[in-house]
């Protein structure tokens, strides 16, 4: 479905992403491990439109991307939570999630912000309140809200459990789950590599802007590598 192939980018004259290639089949859940620095957000900017690559392809169902602007490649069916949330904070709940779909004119936005609701019932408690006065928890509820709200077939996720209580981690993995199972392709980053590895089907490794390491979430699982470095097991 999403083909990413030799990716180059640069902030000024560094040299962020170094021939970065991946892949994300329909219906897959992929993850992105990797220390910080190693490229992991820099991918999904680029991969959204907002950083333009000096080299390579980003290809949607055969499609290139290059040179999309970040809405169109939204309309084209990518949607992307960026680290941090990034939620209008003095927009209501049900406000942030209508400007989900600010670029949609079909038919089936009442029905999506039905699911979401469904999908996150205590957005629907707190619909009428004003998003910066929400838990960090439901924050990120409503920014995987707000980013169902533009229908995509693929999700980029980015660190979702970042500064979140290991209960509500939990609860926005499962959901993560569901949104998949409901048929949306996701390509996830995640600091919590235990946790990615547990619902991913394959997984990258980054280091240093450069693809290191490639394989079944099974696999990088049981890497003794992977292990000592992203799930905290000694040498």
């Amino acid at each position: 479905m999403l083909e990413v192939r030799d990716l180059h980018v640069y902030y000024g004259e560094i040299h962020a992403l170094k021939g970065v290639s991946l892949s994300v089949g329909k219906g897959e859940i992929v993850t992105l491990l990797g220390n910080n620095g190693a490229g992991k957000t820099t991918t999904l900017r680029t991969l959204s439109g907002l950083l333009p690559p000096r080299g390579g392809d980003v290809r949607l169902e055969g499609e290139s991307l290059l040179g999309v602007p970040a809405h169109e490649i939204v309309l084209r069916g990518v949607a992307h939570v960026p680290e941090g949330r990034r939620i209008f904070n003095q927009l209501t709940v049900q406000e942030n999630l209508v400007m989900g779909a600010y670029a949609r004119s079909d038919g089936g936005i009442a029905q999506d912000l039905d699911r979401v609701f469904a999908l996150f019932p205590r957005l629907k408690e707190r619909r009428a309140q004003v998003g910066g006065t929400l838990s960090g928890g439901e924050q990120q509820m409503l920014a995987i809200g707000r980013a169902l709200m533009a229908a995509p077939r693929i999700l980029l996720l980015d660190e979702p459990s970042m500064g979140l209580a290991p209960v509500l981690v939990e609860q926005i993995f499962e959901t993560v789950q569901d949104i998949n199972r409901q048929g949306t392709t996701i390509l996830l980053v995640e600091q919590n590599a235990a946790m990615a590895l547990t619902i991913a089907q394959r997984g990258y490794v980054l280091e240093a802007g450069a693809v290191v390491l490639e394989g079944s979430a099974r696999s990088l699982a049981e890497n003794v590598e992977i292990r000592r470095a992203y799930l905290g097991e000694g040498a």
